[in-house]
């Protein structure tokens, strides 16, 4: 019974996730941005529509369970816009202090095999989790490109500024990131990123 309602209390914890906010807005509804627990769900829906994709075979399960792990640290230490680099730099410490006190509300097996994926995804390494970052980057990307630039043009985020921080999406699959080139590309030609 102890066990049971570890699992239950994180998984009431992580209820707060939804109420973290993200800089980018959903692409059905002008003006809201998309909170990290919708992100987490939209991301690992594409893991399994685009394995294909990935530049080498991969576990699809351990994708998945990377990308809806992913961002719960976020609960602790909130969510660093990407194109600022000053604030991703604190980011990792935050993050780890998170994924300690989180995955230790759970039954140690549990709570260890679990930081164990965090970890991997976030050391980037493994097949598994290049592709989980490729995707990881990709969908905010997509996010801006179908709302016309939205969080780039308010945050006046240039070409270069997308192509550095994007381009670890090659690393998990060329295709996605040929496609994440056109698309900004396409962003410069329309006015929705800086030259």
């Amino acid at each position: 019974m102890k066990r049971l309602e570890q699992q239950l209390t994180l998984l009431m914890e992580l209820d707060k996730l939804k109420s973290v906010l993200r800089r980018t807005r959903i692409k059905s509804s002008a003006g809201r941005f998309e909170n990290s627990a919708e992100h987490s769900w939209h991301v690992a829906i594409m893991a399994l529509l685009l394995e294909e994709h990935a530049n080498e075979p991969v576990d699809i399960a351990v994708v998945v369970k990377m990308l809806l792990l992913h961002d719960m640290v976020e609960i602790d230490a909130g969510d660093t816009f990407v194109y600022d680099l000053a604030a991703s730099l604190e980011q990792e410490q935050k993050e780890l202090a998170a994924a300690n006190r989180l995955f230790a509300m759970l039954p140690q097996e549990q709570g260890d095999e679990l930081f164990s994926i965090w970890q991997e995804f976030e050391a980037a390494e493994s097949a598994e989790a290049k592709f989980a970052k490729a995707l990881d980057r990709l969908i905010p990307m997509l996010l801006n490109y179908h709302n016309q630039g939205q969080s780039w043009l308010e945050n006046d985020v240039s070409k270069e500024q997308v192509k550095k921080v994007n381009q670890k999406i090659e690393k998990g699959s060329q295709v996605l990131w040929d496609k994440a080139q056109s698309l900004i590309e396409e962003a410069v030609e329309n006015g929705w990123l800086k030259h």
